[in-house]
């Protein structure tokens, strides 16, 4: 062999020699201890570990999606891939039990393989409002893992990558997930106090309000400034406690942010205080916080509109209208006949012909009309509608049983009417008359 041609084997040697040598270098000092394998395996029993590892099991305060959807609470014992599961999603606070794995892909999850009350979240064909239909409450049922902190687990959904966090559940917290739904009268608002309600922010140096309209279907809240100009809102997602609520996002207030708000029973406000005098309050108020011009319109001399609510319809889901309409509608239905219950109510406004009235439709198809005339009340920003006289076609029920439902409406105290800014899933626009004196308010669609 040529002298030349030994030199370059030599060199071609040396060289793998030194490949060799680098790349073993490399796997010892690697931070990485074993294969991926290895690693994600490792990765499994920890979690494994960790989820059995607390003796009362593990909370979760789950909000979906807050920017349209509350939070919800579930409790977890794990033990050898069984769970025990309960949740406050209804009325049914019980423990059910099923199966869960640690399953390994990219990452580490958490998978609930069975039907447990985690599920319900994630079922398309069970939805809170009309915007989530086909969508059900947005949940899931497998979670990543992504460590531990200040002895929390870190988890986000497979689906829309939310952070949940699992904290130690005490044994109070099984025993008191069902206190936590005697909140929802509560933040509903009991018909006895008055029907306004508003957040009060307080920084220390100004006091800022904004209105208050929560959905018990979504336990989701509008709020929005009432100042001339602002476009500041506070739309927040709601968790239920035994002492009050939680809610995501924070209520910014100056330079903190608020989260849980407890509950005052002689008030019936729920209160979050902050450092140095910081404050956020959800409160009553006996009239609205800005009183609109939106009235104007119904006067006479204005051009004809009318408005409907129908029952069983979208409308009914609208957050403004007020318990104690439903409760004054159900018993309206409760005492009427078999067959002739009341399915929608329409008011018109500025008839060419027949000028202002109220209908009362029923389901076998007759009707009372109760006919009336509109006032102003100019300083206080309100309609008065007065009596002229009762019209009935078909075979309708007595007046007397629409008596309680009409009177709402048709009395000296006026009421207010307002556009709303949202819609009850048809684009029409939705405005809400509110009688002035009692917490009675029904929210239409204007239909022309």
């Amino acid at each position: 062999m040529k002298i030349k041609n030994i030199i370059n084997y030599l060199l071609v040697a040396i060289m793998a020699i030194q490949l060799v040598s680098c790349d073993n270098k490399e796997t010892l000092d690697s931070p990485f201890k074993g294969t991926p394998t290895d690693r994600l395996n490792a990765r499994e029993k920890e979690l494994n570990d960790l989820l059995m590892s607390s003796e009362f099991g593990w909370k979760a305060v789950y909000f979906t999606d807050n920017t349209q959807l509350g939070g919800f609470t579930h409790l977890f014992k794990f033990k050898d891939g069984k769970v025990d599961m309960a949740s406050d999603f209804d009325n049914d606070t019980s423990i059910a039990s099923s199966e869960y794995d640690i399953t390994l892909g990219s990452t580490v999850s958490l998978l609930f393989t069975t039907k447990n009350r985690i599920h319900l979240l994630s079922d398309s064909n069970s939805f809170p409002t009309a915007d989530l239909r086909g969508k059900g409450y947005k949940g899931d049922f497998q979670f990543l893992y992504y460590g531990q902190e200040n002895g929390e687990i870190i988890f986000r959904t497979n689906r829309s990558f939310e952070e949940v966090r699992f904290v130690k559940a005490k044994a109070t917290d099984w025993a008191d997930l069902a206190l936590g739904r005697l909140m929802i009268p509560n933040v509903i608002g009991a018909p006895t106090r008055p029907l306004f309600r508003l957040l009060e922010t307080n920084d220390g140096t100004k006091v800022s309000q904004f209105d208050f309209s929560f959905s018990s279907a979504s336990r989701f809240a509008t709020s929005n400034s009432v100042e001339t100009g602002s476009s500041v809102t506070n739309n927040i997602g709601i968790a239920y406690t035994p002492t009050g609520i939680i809610v995501s996002p924070s209520v910014k207030v100056g330079n903190q942010e608020l989260s849980v708000f407890t509950f005052d029973a002689a008030t019936g406000n729920f209160n979050a205080i902050g450092a140095g005098g910081i404050k956020a309050s959800i409160k009553y108020s006996n009239k609205p916080l800005v009183l609109t011009d939106d009235y104007k319109m119904f006067l006479p001399g204005n051009p004809y509109f009318y408005y409907g609510f129908t029952i069983d319809d979208y409308i009914q889901d609208a957050p403004t209208n007020s318990s104690l309409f439903f409760t004054i509608l159900n018993q309206t239905n409760l005492d009427l006949p078999s067959g002739k219950k009341l399915t929608d109510i329409y008011f018109y406004f500025n008839h060419p012909t027949r000028g202002s009235y109220i209908d009362y439709y029923f389901e076998n198809g007759s009707l009372i009309r109760h006919n009336i005339t509109v006032t102003e009340d100019a300083i206080n920003k309100k309609l008065i509608l007065v009596n002229r006289n009762f019209q009935s076609g078909g075979a309708v029920p007595a007046i007397t049983l629409i008596k309680n439902l009409d009177d709402q409406l048709i009395n000296v105290d006026g009421i207010y009417i307002k556009k709303e800014k949202f819609k009850a899933y048809y684009s029409n626009d939705v405005y809400t008359f509110t009688n002035a004196t009692t917490p009675f308010r029904i929210s239409t669609w204007k239909l022309n």
